[in-house]
């Protein structure tokens, strides 16, 4: 039996019950090891080996973390959960209602693609900006579910399909760098204009699917709790949902007419000095490549304004370092997870024993390597540490089997894209859950990892194969 599916087997298995993410990455990379005949030395080896792949990423959060929170300083998430609170209004109507219910989801779809492109701080931002909004939500009954699913589309489809910012890195270094090195062994080039071109049709299969969950799977009013959260707060994922009391709704109701009508006081000063913050984030960023100078200088801008006082600034970077923690320690271990796979080598043999089953079916052959790309990417967690260990083997079938260049950018991009949006250690999952979990109402597996699963999952492989077929 294969030791990569028997150990992604495992996973799923951990988290379905609840165990610990990080613990299930753990347990799970020692099964997979064992199976494959490593000893018990070699693979705990292999995973400590693979933990440093991780340090960089989970350091970048923690310090996006620490800005994200310096930026809630300036009170702008507040500001924004207020101006929504006076568009419901006390006496809401139906209709205005539901207006006010997809302007939130349009402002949070927003947000995700700007932290992907134009203010880099990818899943920081939702601790921040989400729990203020959670009232809002909880008033106008919307089933977070969908919230989880907008947040992810924005998180995903957005450096998938853009190349700027993380799409930058992911389209034109990763993707595009990892296909031309391969491929030039085989004579296959490509551009950089392909990048968006090849990933487009398996974007729009993330916007269908979107809608769906939206308009169709979580339209229906869900009923939630009014409970007192903090921007920063341990996520507790085993917390169950507990019972609606009609009467705490209706005085929260009143809570919110009463908060629509105290509109937070922000000085001007404060406001021109958060936009510098995040420009100067921006420029450091493009101009490093450093997510982490990006963040400590925005943090250095926002500590040296006065926003908050000089003598808090350690509380504040800690406080915004722990928010994030729970993501960077799960970065930490999915890359050692990865290793372990790795050292396996039962990719290449999970992958080069479905070659002979393929024969020279072509339709066949670009679903397989999809499937396979899906089954891969949701045990590593990461589309970017998912295209070095596909392309390898993936270049290689597209070349034999004739697909194009586009075709053969559509088929990894998507393969590697796959079970980033559905995968317990995904950050595209954790950062949803970061948010929307802060008052134990949202459990991360099934509020957002199987909803995301369900909605991107299946339309990317329809249309990352109609992709591959017709590029």
């Amino acid at each position: 039996m294969n030791a990569v599916v028997i150990a992604i087997a495992m996973m799923f298995i951990l988290s379905l019950a609840r165990v610990s993410v990080v613990l299930t990455l753990v347990i799970s990379a020692i099964v997979g090891g064992l199976v494959a005949g490593l000893s018990l030395k070699d693979t705990v080896e292999a995973f400590n080996a693979g933990l440093g792949d991780g340090a960089e990423v989970a350091l970048a959060y923690a310090v996006l973390g620490a800005f994200a929170l310096a930026l809630s300083k300036s009170g702008l998430p507040d500001l924004l959960a207020h101006k929504l609170i006076g568009l419901l209004g006390g006496e809401a109507t139906h209709s205005k209602a539901r207006k006010v219910k997809y302007l939130l989801l349009f402002i949070l779809l927003i947000s995700a693609i700007f932290s992907q492109n134009l203010i880099p701080v990818h899943i920081a931002f939702i601790p921040v900006l989400v729990p203020p909004l959670l009232k809002v939500m909880n008033h106008l009954k919307l089933d977070r579910r969908a919230a989880a699913c907008v947040l992810t589309l924005g998180l995903v489809a957005t450096y998938i399909f853009l190349p700027v910012g993380f799409g930058a890195i992911f389209l034109e270094q990763i993707l595009m760098g990892n296909i031309n090195k391969i491929g030039a062994a085989y004579n296959l080039h490509v551009d950089r204009w392909m990048m968006p071109m090849g990933m487009a049709i398996p974007v729009l299969g993330m916007v269908i699917g979107t809608l769906v969950a939206v308009f169709i799977s979580y339209r229906k009013p869900r009923e939630y709790v009014d409970r007192q959260v903090k921007t920063v707060q341990n996520i507790d994922l085993d917390k169950p949902l507990r019972a609606v009391n009609v009467d705490e709704l209706k005085a929260d109701a009143i809570e919110l007419e009463n908060e629509a009508k105290q509109a937070p006081k922000i000085a001007t000063k404060t406001i021109l000095m958060a936009l510098l913050a995040i420009v100067l984030t921006l420029v450091s960023q493009l101009y490093s490549g450093s997510m982490i100078l990006g963040g400590l200088v925005g943090f250095a801008v926002l500590s040296a304004s006065g926003i908050f006082k000089w003598q808090d600034a350690d509380d504040v970077f800690v406080q915004g370092m722990r928010m994030m923690a729970l993501v960077g320690f799960i970065m930490i271990s999915a890359a050692g997870f990865a290793s372990v796979m790795t050292h396996t080598g039962d990719i290449n043999s999970l992958v080069n024993g479905v070659v002979h089953i393929i024969g020279d079916n072509k339709a066949l052959a670009a679903f397989l390597m999809l499937f396979i790309g899906l089954f891969v990417t949701i045990g590593i967690g990461s589309s970017f540490s998912s295209v070095p260990v596909l392309a390898v083997i993936y270049v290689p079938l597209c070349v034999q089997f004739g697909f194009s260049p586009l075709a053969t950018v559509a088929l990894i991009g998507t393969a590697a894209a796959l079970g980033d949006a559905g995968s317990p250690a995904s950050d595209s999952t954790l950062g949803p859950t970061a948010g929307l979990g802060v008052d134990g109402q949202h459990d991360h597996i099934w509020d957002t990892v199987v909803p995301t699963f369900i909605h991107f999952n299946i339309p990317l492989l329809i249309f990352g194969w109609i992709a591959a077929m017709t590029l």
